[in-house]
């Protein structure tokens, strides 16, 4: 029932949007009035008015809903044809395989003591020390577990009566686990 509504719908838009522009239509091209021999002096010293300039677009529906589609390819990204759209997904499947394959490698927990190395910025760089680590136990690489810090002086800030300066001690960084793989 909502179908053949649906179809009568259009058609009446259609031919109402039709009828919209018959009477314009027809009046541009109806014939002039009859003269019955008898002609002005004024109509035969001026020239007639110039025909209206044709239109481009003839407005109704139709010309609507064509402008709609044309608005709405430049909106929408263009469609991949079948063999991109497989390709595309067979390259995010390998993607996610690979990342699963570096997930399911066997990991060891190694505990040890590694110095921690002092990168540029100041900061302790304990990626390296937790990589040394892991090879020294005869992995490949590791990632740092577990930290430690401690402070190394010199020994005159020992001695008694002597005033401690502010570059006598040092803060040292250690990797105390490591997980090897």
């Amino acid at each position: 029932m909502f179908k053949s509504f649906g179809t009568q719908l259009a058609i009446g838009g259609l031919a109402a949007s039709l009828l919209a522009g018959a009477p314009e239509t027809a009046r541009s091209q109806a014939a002039p009035p009859p003269t019955l021999g008898l002609q002005s002096p004024a109509s035969t010293s001026a020239p007639a008015e110039p025909p209206p300039a044709p239109r481009d677009e003839s407005p109704g529906l139709i010309n609507e809903i064509g402008k709609l589609f044309e608005k709405s390819k430049s909106l929408l990204p263009p469609l991949k044809s079948p063999s991109e759209t497989i390709d595309d997904l067979n390259a995010r499947t390998k993607d996610a395989s690979e990342s699963l394959s570096n997930i399911a490698k066997p990991s060891t927990m190694v505990k040890g003591r590694m110095a921690c190395l002092v990168a540029a910025n100041g900061a302790p760089d304990c990626k390296a020390g937790a990589d040394r680590m892991c090879q020294s136990n005869g992995f490949k690489e590791g990632k740092s577990l577990d930290t430690d810090a401690a402070e190394k002086c010199s020994p005159k800030v020992y001695m008694p009566g002597y005033k401690r300066q502010p570059g006598d001690c040092k803060t040292e960084n250690f990797v105390t686990r490591a997980l090897c793989q």
